[in-house]
Formats: structure tokens, C-alpha cells, sequence
């Protein structure tokens, strides 16, 4: 499996405010993003998984929609929490 319960803990860790704040926007920013490279991955090897790339593209937005939120609510927290995980180039 791509994502223990280790890593999950150390992402929220990292990037929530505890590892058992599972709910945190910024920590689910993370998680998300996590899930979204190894898809990404997972598609470059295999081209034609067509139900991999709806999900990818279902996580994408889903990302997208508390990244927005973020923006709204903290301008400072959406900023920290997109340099740190290098969403924009």
C-alpha cells in the first residue's frame, strides 16, 4: 500500500497542526497533494487506466475547492501552505 498510517500521521504531522488534527484544511491540502503525485505516477505507467484519471481529476478539484476556501478565509495560511508543498511555479 502507497499510504500507511505512518505517513499519513507524519503528513498531518508535518503539515496539521497535530498528527491526530486530521481535519485541518492545510493538512488535507497535503494529503491530497500526496495522493495526487502517486496517481500521477501510477498513469504515466499506464496510460489507458481511464477510472485512475477520473479519480486523479476528482482530487484535483477537490484540492482546488480547499485551496479556495484557504484563500478566503487566511491569505497567509494558503500562501505558507502553497510554497511549502511547491503547488505554483
Amino acid at each position: 500500500m502507497y499510504l500507511t498510517t505512518e505517513k499519513k500521521k507524519e503528513i498531518f504531522k508535518k503539515h496539521g497542526k497535530s498528527e491526530a488534527d486530521t481535519g485541518s484544511t492545510e493538512g488535507q491540502v497535503a494529503l491530497f497533494t500526496h495522493r495526487i503525485e502517486h496517481l500521477s505516477k501510477h498513469l504515466k505507467q499506464h496510460p489507458g487506466d481511464f477510472n485512475t484519471e477520473r479519480s486523479l481529476v476528482r482530487l484535483v478539484g477537490k484540492r482546488r475547492s480547499l485551496l479556495d476556501y484557504l484563500m478566503k478565509k487566511d491569505i497567509m495560511r494558503y500562501r505558507a501552505i502553497v510554497k511549502e508543498l511547491n503547488l505554483r511555479k
